[in-house]
């Protein structure tokens, strides 16, 4: 037990230091959910006037209902960075060099995740402190609620992250694959508005995000900000997130980066 003690700390400290040393890393991370907050939510407050809907008991400004979105946003690009760091390992050999290690593959891989996981969180709720200071501010002990809710929906989508670096052989691929993937996945969701405007809008388009995997993580984190559970948003993330783990280190291949040099 203590093998594995260590072999987790010191793959949290890696992606810690990493985090660290990258210092623009958070700042980036930032900048995306801060736009929205702060500029785009000041044009679309007039045209997306926001209804009573749950978890709300009143009417809500545009703001409010974008938050739980925003911070979701946060957890999906780190995901995604984690994905890119995999590749870049792997290129790198680092990650066979992890391999050797005598402790098992999936606890290995599953540390990572959680590592990854764990660094999303300190960004999302450095988010949450800044719209707090600006006046979105759910309640505190949402906050702490919200906490397993975050951390699964970080782990579903740097477990999704894992699993799309696996497809990826070559570092120069990432950017164009990510966009195909993070942008769907963000826009075509409850991120920054209701299901019903959909509804309203397109019936097909609504039924895509409803049966999109990132507004059920949406819908997860919103309920739990104000206290609520979301039953059929928990079901659909822990189950994609065991699904997607599995995947990831089912089809893990640390040679990847090898085999294409030696070809």
């Amino acid at each position: 037990m203590n093998a594995y003690w260590q072999c987790f700390s010191g793959i949290v400290l890696r992606e810690w230091l990493r985090f660290v040393l990258q210092r623009t890393r958070f700042l980036s991370a930032l900048v995306r959910p801060l736009l929205w907050l702060l500029v785009f939510a000041a044009g679309f407050r007039a045209a997306l006037g926001i209804a009573i809907i749950e978890p709300y008991d009143t009417y809500i400004p545009y703001e409010v209902y974008i938050i739980p979105g925003l911070a979701c946003m946060i957890l999906l690009f780190n995901g995604m960075q984690g994905s890119l760091s995999m590749v870049y390992d792997r290129e790198m050999g680092s990650m066979r060099v992890l391999l050797t290690s005598p402790l098992p593959r999936t606890f290995l891989l599953c540390s990572k995740l959680l590592a990854t996981a764990l660094i999303s969180l300190l960004q999302v709720y450095g988010f949450l402190a800044i719209a707090w200071i600006y006046g979105v501010q759910p309640p505190a002990m949402g906050l702490l609620i919200a906490l397993p809710a975050l951390l699964l929906v970080a782990l579903m989508l740097s477990a999704l992250g894992l699993l799309l670096s696996n497809a990826i052989r070559q570092l120069e691929n990432f950017a164009g694959v990510m966009n195909f993937v993070i942008f769907p996945l963000f826009f075509m969701s409850s991120a920054l508005y209701p299901l019903w405007k959909m509804r309203d809008s397109s019936e097909w388009l609504y039924w895509l995000c409803a049966i999109n995997p990132f507004t059920h993580a949406v819908e997860l984190v919103r309920f739990a900000l104000y206290e609520r559970f979301a039953g059929l948003a928990l079901a659909v993330c822990l189950c994609l997130t065991v699904l997607f783990a599995l995947l990831a280190v089912l089809t893990f291949n640390p040679q990847h980066a090898a085999l294409r040099k030696k070809g």
